[in-house]
């Protein structure tokens, strides 16, 4: 009795240790399988939507960053710019920018003062549709809106008695100037018609000197100091390239425009043309080079641009009123008519936030990159030039700066 009693139990743990039927394994299969697809169609659309705006994201952050950089050269638009150039220095002359471009980028020095006319330069100037797809072109002339550790630094030079000189000092390295920056020095005493630039008779670029241990003075070159007890001149850093004996141009100059060149570092997510004259690109900021007079590569103010536009708030009467409505063309204006006139700049930015979303739909297919009766300043943006436009958030961005240093 035992014995059967032994066999049964046997018997039975043997069968527990048998595996699943194939009907079993079947059943559960699919159960998972649709529990999966359950989850899939839940969490596939949550990720495309964190992507979607953690892209969005990202473009805002990029259009902060990139346009409060603009924001800041428009209003430092002639800070340290020379007003007069004194008779002597025809004969020494200054260059600008050099004809170095990429098609359908505008040349450069197609929007140079210098050589071989010589005139005081322009602190704002554009082109209006300077390119086939009708986007602007933007030029600042600024000792600040340099890539480098001296532009924007100034400090004063004031004569001392017995014709020496003083350079004051800030008293902290952000905004000192440095032993063998590349500076212009600039006479303001003559009043306020008067910026002149000073030169030693054979150059217009003054090397500032080496700092001596405190408590002593630093002493500029006596060629560019005033030499008259009391009288001040400022000096303004160009540029901290000490390899440069003198400088191209006595100020920085910046471009402003759309790269859309093909086989640049335009990102992939940037939407794509029906051709590739209108393709999205980056809006770029290049220095002009002291050395070359190129444009250099530039660095990137804002991805995925189709539009950018540029107009100008002026007072042509001098009687301290804008004059409406504003205008996108001051080409025929000079360098005094611009420092006068030029109250403010107006800049409108069309881009797309993040990237393709397929599902979602832009509902117009144009847009007005400007404000106005008309879209005037600025223009109609026709989107069905780019590929897919509807699967794009398009925005347009807005800056309205008034000029800060135009008139100081």
């Amino acid at each position: 009795m035992l014995f059967s009693k032994l066999c049964y139990y046997e018997a039975k743990m043997i069968r527990r240790q048998d595996g699943f039927t194939i009907v079993e394994l079947i059943v559960t299969m699919a159960i998972f399988v649709m529990a999966i697809a359950a989850i899939s169609a839940v969490f596939v659309p949550l990720l495309n939507q964190f992507k979607q705006q953690s892209k969005i994201a990202e473009t805002n952050i990029e259009g902060m960053v990139g346009l409060d950089i603009l924001r800041r050269d428009i209003e430092q638009a002639g800070f340290g710019l020379p007003w007069v150039l004194q008779p002597g220095l025809t004969t020494l002359s200054y260059s600008e920018a050099s004809g170095s471009t990429t098609a359908p980028i505008p040349a450069p020095n197609k929007y140079n003062d210098g050589s071989p006319t010589l005139n005081p330069p322009r602190a704002i100037l554009s082109e209006n549709e300077a390119f086939p797809d009708l986007s602007d072109y933007l030029v600042i002339k600024s000792s600040a809106v340099g890539i480098n550790d001296a532009s924007g630094k100034y400090a004063d030079v004031i004569g001392t008695a017995g014709g020496g000189n003083a350079v004051k000092a800030w008293g902290n390295l952000a905004d000192d100037l440095k032993a063998g920056d590349r500076t212009v020095v600039l006479d303001l005493t003559e009043g306020n018609d008067q910026h002149i630039l000073v030169n030693d008779g054979s150059a217009y670029t003054a090397v500032f000197p080496i700092v001596p241990a405190p408590p002593a003075p630093i002493v500029f070159p006596d060629a560019y100091s005033p030499g008259t007890e009391g009288k001040l001149f400022l000096i303004y850093g160009i540029t901290n390239d000490t390899t440069l004996a003198s400088l191209r141009m006595p100020f920085n100059r910046a471009d402003y425009y759309i790269r859309r060149v093909a086989g640049t570092t335009i990102p992939p997510r940037c939407a794509k043309g029906t051709t590739s004259a209108t393709n999205t690109g980056v809006l770029m900021k290049s220095v002009i080079e002291q050395k070359t007079g190129d444009r250099g590569n530039g660095i990137p103010l804002l991805d995925c641009v189709a539009d950018f536009q540029v107009a100008f708030d002026l007072d042509t009467n001098n009687d301290g009123i804008v004059d409406p409505p504003a205008t996108e063309d001051i080409s025929g204006l000079n360098a005094q008519e611009t420092r006068q006139r030029v109250k403010a700049v107006r800049v409108y930015i069309l881009a797309h936030e993040g990237q393709k979303d397929m599902n979602f739909t832009y509902a117009n297919n144009s847009i007005c990159v400007g404000e106005g009766a008309g879209c005037a300043p600025g223009h109609i943006y026709d989107l069905t030039a780019i590929a897919d436009y509807t699967n794009y958030r398009w925005r347009v961005y807005t800056l309205v700066v008034q000029t800060k240093n135009l008139r100081n």
